[in-house]
């Protein structure tokens, strides 16, 4: 059965949580993730934590619209990581109900950053959060197996992998170790397409990965091979931000069309691999 969908929030990140959650659920989707911490110094990060007035306003946001979130981020794990410091980002997001905490690897001692996020996993697991680990190619996590090879090291099953398609492509990742993967390790992907050539500079990967995604079906991502080997319960959320797209329609529109775009790739994907 098809997962209902959710919205990353680096689909459309110059909009706040209570605009970006009303497009969401005008466009039909179920659930959003929401950045409550800024991945670099030109893009933003809405700190909940602190800005009291637009959490209360994402609250009502979520009331009124029936949404959910699905995960918060950004928490990079460096090599001054320091999980206690993180108290306030987890119990916001205990308060908006999300499941999830994307993290990234950015730490050159792997084994640092292991105990780290196993540290990280069990002060989520006060606050009723899992961690999952996003791989990237441009790091020393480059690629699905070396993010699964951290998630199991850390002892800690309800640490997952996040499986972002792109970065799956990109990094050369093989599917034969995701029909390997348990379970609890692949809660949700994030879903999105591009073109595929043979390799990439580092700056390309950059500039796909936060400006110029496709949708399903638009690019040359093998998505239907990989949806095949997911548990049957993983989430689905897309994430395709595409500020380089020239001509863009409004936020509203956009977010229609990645919906309805997506939902008949995913009904072909799956009556395909039914039959």
């Amino acid at each position: 059965m098809m997962p209902p969908l959710s919205l990353a929030h680096l689909s459309f990140l110059d909009l706040p949580p209570p605009e970006f959650i009303q497009v969401a659920a005008e466009a039909g989707f179920a659930s959003v993730g929401l950045r409550l911490i800024a991945v670099t110094e030109t893009t933003p990060g809405y700190a909940l934590m602190t800005d009291s007035q637009m959490m209360r306003d994402t609250l009502k946001a979520l009331k009124a619209t029936g949404i959910t979130v699905n995960d918060i981020e950004f928490v990079t794990l460096t090599p001054g990581f320091d999980a206690g410091s993180l108290d306030p980002f987890l119990a916001t997001g205990a308060e908006l109900g999300a499941k999830y905490i994307i993290t990234a690897p950015y730490d050159p001692d792997l084994r640092r950053m292991t105990e780290n996020l196993d540290a990280f996993g069990a002060r989520a697991a006060s606050f009723g959060l899992s961690p999952v680990l996003e791989f990237f190619p441009w790091t020393n996590v480059p690629d699905f197996a070396a993010a699964m090879d951290i998630a199991t090291a850390t002892g800690d099953p309800s640490i997952g992998v996040l499986l972002d398609t792109l970065h799956f492509d990109r990094s050369g990742s093989d599917l034969r170790d995701v029909a390997k993967a348990g379970k609890s390790r692949l809660p949700f992907i994030h879903l999105c397409d591009a073109d595929v050539r043979p390799t990439y500079s580092e700056a390309e990967l950059l500039h796909t990965a936060r400006a110029a995604r496709l949708l399903p079906g638009e690019g040359g991502i093998a998505l239907t091979e990989i949806l095949a080997l997911l548990p049957g319960d993983a989430g689905i959320a897309l994430e395709i931000p595409q500020l380089a797209q020239p001509g863009r329609l409004p936020a509203e529109q956009r977010a229609r069309r990645m919906y309805d775009v997506t939902q008949d790739y995913l009904n072909r994907a799956y009556e395909k691999l039914l039959n």
